[in-house]
Protein backbone atom coordinates (compact mmCIF):
# COMPACT_ATOMS: atom_id res chain seq x y z
CA UNK A 1 0.00 0.00 0.00
CA UNK A 2 1.22 3.64 -0.79
CA UNK A 3 1.69 5.77 1.63
CA UNK A 4 0.84 9.62 1.49
CA UNK A 5 1.07 12.76 2.95
CA UNK A 6 -1.36 15.70 2.12
CA UNK A 7 -0.05 19.42 2.74
CA UNK A 8 -2.12 22.17 2.12
CA UNK A 9 -2.99 25.59 4.60
CA UNK A 10 -6.92 24.94 3.83
CA UNK A 11 -8.18 22.83 6.17
CA UNK A 12 -11.69 22.03 3.55
CA UNK A 13 -9.00 21.14 0.56
CA UNK A 14 -6.89 18.52 2.95
CA UNK A 15 -10.24 16.35 3.91
CA UNK A 16 -11.52 16.64 0.16
CA UNK A 17 -8.58 15.40 -0.76
CA UNK A 18 -7.98 12.98 1.54
CA UNK A 19 -11.64 11.28 1.13
CA UNK A 20 -10.95 11.05 -2.89
CA UNK A 21 -7.49 9.06 -1.60
CA UNK A 22 -9.53 7.07 0.88
CA UNK A 23 -11.23 6.06 -2.13
CA UNK A 24 -8.43 4.41 -4.26
CA UNK A 25 -7.98 1.58 -1.54
CA UNK A 26 -4.08 1.25 -1.77
CA UNK A 27 -3.16 4.09 -0.58
CA UNK A 28 -3.24 5.63 3.01
CA UNK A 29 -2.48 8.85 4.16
CA UNK A 30 -0.16 8.84 7.17
CA UNK A 31 0.07 12.82 7.31
CA UNK A 32 -2.13 15.61 6.97
CA UNK A 33 -0.35 19.26 7.21
CA UNK A 34 -1.47 22.72 7.06
CA UNK A 35 2.15 23.95 7.32
CA UNK A 36 5.37 23.65 6.21
CA UNK A 37 7.07 23.33 9.68
CA UNK A 38 4.32 20.24 9.93
CA UNK A 39 5.11 18.67 6.74
CA UNK A 40 8.95 18.51 7.17
CA UNK A 41 8.19 16.69 10.58
CA UNK A 42 5.62 14.31 9.25
CA UNK A 43 7.64 13.59 6.10
CA UNK A 44 10.84 12.92 8.30
CA UNK A 45 9.00 10.63 10.50
CA UNK A 46 6.78 9.07 7.87
CA UNK A 47 8.69 8.52 4.97
CA UNK A 48 5.68 8.37 2.60
CA UNK A 49 6.00 7.58 -1.02
CA UNK A 50 4.13 10.61 -2.72
CA UNK A 51 3.07 14.04 -1.55
CA UNK A 52 0.59 15.97 -2.78
CA UNK A 53 1.52 19.93 -1.83
CA UNK A 54 -0.52 22.79 -2.73
CA UNK A 55 2.00 24.71 -4.25
CA UNK A 56 -0.11 28.31 -3.48
CA UNK A 57 0.11 28.32 0.69
CA UNK A 58 1.68 31.43 2.93
CA UNK A 59 4.74 31.93 4.08
CA UNK A 60 6.22 28.57 2.58
CA UNK A 61 4.85 27.47 -1.05
CA UNK A 62 4.98 23.85 -2.11
CA UNK A 63 8.06 24.78 -4.65
CA UNK A 64 10.21 26.26 -1.07
CA UNK A 65 8.63 23.25 0.53
CA UNK A 66 9.96 20.74 -1.43
CA UNK A 67 13.68 22.63 -1.19
CA UNK A 68 13.51 21.63 2.91
CA UNK A 69 13.68 17.93 2.08
CA UNK A 70 16.16 15.93 2.54
CA UNK A 71 17.21 14.11 -0.66
CA UNK A 72 17.44 10.51 0.62
CA UNK A 73 13.67 10.95 1.98
CA UNK A 74 12.35 12.90 -0.78
CA UNK A 75 9.01 11.06 -2.04
CA UNK A 76 7.18 11.61 -5.37
CA UNK A 77 5.86 15.09 -5.46
CA UNK A 78 2.11 15.90 -6.73
CA UNK A 79 1.47 19.67 -7.02
CA UNK A 80 -1.84 20.76 -6.63
CA UNK A 81 -2.99 24.26 -7.58
CA UNK A 82 -6.02 26.17 -8.64
CA UNK A 83 -3.78 28.12 -11.39
CA UNK A 84 -3.12 26.63 -14.32
CA UNK A 85 0.27 28.90 -14.89
CA UNK A 86 1.88 26.74 -12.23
CA UNK A 87 1.61 23.35 -14.34
CA UNK A 88 4.60 24.46 -16.26
CA UNK A 89 6.66 25.34 -12.86
CA UNK A 90 5.69 21.73 -11.11
CA UNK A 91 7.10 20.02 -14.46
CA UNK A 92 10.08 22.14 -14.39
CA UNK A 93 10.45 20.62 -10.67
CA UNK A 94 10.38 17.11 -11.78
CA UNK A 95 7.02 16.53 -10.40
CA UNK A 96 5.30 13.14 -11.16
CA UNK A 97 1.79 15.39 -12.42
CA UNK A 98 0.21 18.31 -10.89
CA UNK A 99 -3.80 18.69 -9.72
CA UNK A 100 -6.16 21.62 -10.34
CA UNK A 101 -8.43 22.44 -7.76
CA UNK A 102 -10.95 21.42 -7.15
CA UNK A 103 -9.52 17.98 -7.85
CA UNK A 104 -11.97 15.37 -9.59
CA UNK A 105 -11.77 12.00 -8.79
CA UNK A 106 -11.16 11.25 -12.45
CA UNK A 107 -7.97 12.81 -12.75
CA UNK A 108 -6.78 11.98 -9.47
CA UNK A 109 -7.11 8.40 -10.86
CA UNK A 110 -4.45 8.96 -13.72
CA UNK A 111 -1.92 10.28 -11.41
CA UNK A 112 -2.52 8.06 -9.07
CA UNK A 113 -1.55 5.71 -11.93
CA UNK A 114 1.14 7.70 -12.53
CA UNK A 115 2.48 7.45 -9.00
CA UNK A 116 2.03 3.44 -9.26
CA UNK A 117 4.32 3.38 -12.63
CA UNK A 118 7.04 5.86 -11.22
CA UNK A 119 7.33 3.66 -7.95
CA UNK A 120 7.27 0.18 -9.47
CA UNK A 121 10.26 1.49 -11.87
CA UNK A 122 12.11 2.33 -8.47
CA UNK A 123 12.92 5.99 -9.37
CA UNK A 124 14.08 8.12 -7.21
CA UNK A 125 12.86 11.57 -7.01
CA UNK A 126 15.68 13.64 -8.00
CA UNK A 127 14.49 17.93 -7.61
CA UNK A 128 16.76 20.99 -8.88
CA UNK A 129 15.24 22.97 -5.75
CA UNK A 130 16.14 26.21 -4.86
CA UNK A 131 18.47 27.70 -2.30
CA UNK A 132 16.69 28.50 1.09
CA UNK A 133 16.67 32.12 1.69
CA UNK A 134 14.10 32.22 4.70
CA UNK A 135 14.15 29.33 6.80
CA UNK A 136 11.03 28.35 8.68
CA UNK A 137 11.33 28.29 12.56
CA UNK A 138 9.38 27.42 15.57
CA UNK A 139 7.68 30.25 17.73
CA UNK A 140 4.90 31.08 19.95
CA UNK A 141 2.40 32.24 17.27
CA UNK A 142 3.01 30.17 14.79
CA UNK A 143 5.84 30.14 11.98
CA UNK A 144 8.91 32.38 12.02
CA UNK A 145 10.82 32.82 8.93
CA UNK A 146 14.25 33.98 9.67
CA UNK A 147 16.12 35.58 6.57
CA UNK A 148 19.40 33.30 6.15
CA UNK A 149 21.83 36.19 5.43
CA UNK A 150 20.69 36.72 8.86
CA UNK A 151 22.21 33.48 10.66
CA UNK A 152 25.62 34.16 12.05
CA UNK A 153 25.74 30.32 12.73
CA UNK A 154 23.91 27.01 13.44
CA UNK A 155 23.99 24.64 16.54
CA UNK A 156 22.50 21.36 16.93
CA UNK A 157 22.00 19.62 20.31
CA UNK A 158 19.38 17.16 21.98
CA UNK A 159 17.06 20.03 21.93
CA UNK A 160 17.11 19.99 18.35
CA UNK A 161 18.63 22.52 15.63
CA UNK A 162 19.22 26.27 16.35
CA UNK A 163 19.78 29.25 14.44
CA UNK A 164 21.69 32.10 16.37
CA UNK A 165 21.07 35.57 15.06
CA UNK A 166 22.19 38.80 16.35
CA UNK A 167 18.63 39.16 17.92
CA UNK A 168 18.53 35.69 19.14
CA UNK A 169 18.27 32.02 18.64
CA UNK A 170 15.39 30.15 16.86
CA UNK A 171 14.14 26.41 16.95
CA UNK A 172 14.25 24.91 12.96
CA UNK A 173 12.87 21.44 11.93
CA UNK A 174 15.32 21.71 9.56
CA UNK A 175 18.72 19.26 9.73
CA UNK A 176 22.32 20.79 9.88
CA UNK A 177 23.02 18.75 6.73
CA UNK A 178 20.13 20.25 4.81
CA UNK A 179 21.30 23.55 5.62
CA UNK A 180 24.55 23.44 4.52
CA UNK A 181 23.45 21.86 1.46
CA UNK A 182 20.71 24.84 0.40
CA UNK A 183 21.90 27.69 2.67
CA UNK A 184 24.47 29.94 0.70
CA UNK A 185 27.44 30.44 2.53
CA UNK A 186 26.53 28.06 5.15
CA UNK A 187 29.36 25.79 6.09
CA UNK A 188 30.45 23.15 8.33
CA UNK A 189 32.87 24.14 11.00
CA UNK A 190 32.09 21.10 13.66
CA UNK A 191 30.62 17.91 14.03
CA UNK A 192 27.36 19.95 15.15
CA UNK A 193 28.17 23.95 13.93
CA UNK A 194 27.54 25.67 10.57
CA UNK A 195 28.75 28.93 10.27
CA UNK A 196 27.72 31.68 7.86
CA UNK A 197 31.04 32.62 6.28
CA UNK A 198 29.36 36.21 5.93
CA UNK A 199 29.21 36.67 9.50
CA UNK A 200 32.76 35.68 10.64
CA UNK A 201 34.87 38.39 12.43
CA UNK A 202 37.63 36.72 13.97
CA UNK A 203 39.19 33.29 13.47
CA UNK A 204 41.18 32.61 16.72
CA UNK A 205 45.17 31.06 17.04
CA UNK A 206 45.64 27.68 18.90
CA UNK A 207 45.74 24.25 18.28
CA UNK A 208 44.04 23.60 15.05
CA UNK A 209 42.07 20.80 17.72
CA UNK A 210 40.78 23.99 19.80
CA UNK A 211 40.46 26.81 17.06
CA UNK A 212 37.60 29.51 18.62
CA UNK A 213 35.94 31.86 15.78
CA UNK A 214 33.88 34.59 16.76
CA UNK A 215 30.96 36.40 14.60
CA UNK A 216 30.04 39.94 14.10
CA UNK A 217 28.01 39.60 17.26
CA UNK A 218 30.72 38.39 19.23
CA UNK A 219 29.56 34.84 19.14
CA UNK A 220 32.32 32.43 19.61
CA UNK A 221 31.98 28.87 17.29
CA UNK A 222 34.00 25.91 17.96
CA UNK A 223 36.18 24.87 14.64
CA UNK A 224 37.61 21.25 14.90
CA UNK A 225 41.09 20.02 12.90
CA UNK A 226 38.78 18.42 9.71
CA UNK A 227 37.44 21.50 8.96
CA UNK A 228 39.78 23.97 9.85
CA UNK A 229 41.56 23.92 6.91
CA UNK A 230 38.59 24.34 4.22
CA UNK A 231 37.54 27.07 6.92
CA UNK A 232 40.19 29.45 6.14
CA UNK A 233 40.75 28.51 2.23
CA UNK A 234 36.37 29.64 1.68
CA UNK A 235 37.63 32.84 3.82
CA UNK A 236 41.24 33.27 1.86
CA UNK A 237 43.40 33.66 4.80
Amino acid sequence: MMRAVVVDNEQNAREELEALLAEAGDIAVVGACANAIQAVRAIRAARPDVIFVDIHMPKVDGFQLVSMIEPEIMPCVVFVTAHDEYALKAFEENAVDYLLKPVQAERLARTLEKVRRYLGEGRKPVFQSPAIERIPCVCAQGTKLVAAVDVEFVRSSETGVHLVTARGEFLTELTLSLLEAKVPRMVRVHKQFLVNLDHVDVVGKGEPASVTLRTRSGQPVPVTRRYLADLKERLGI
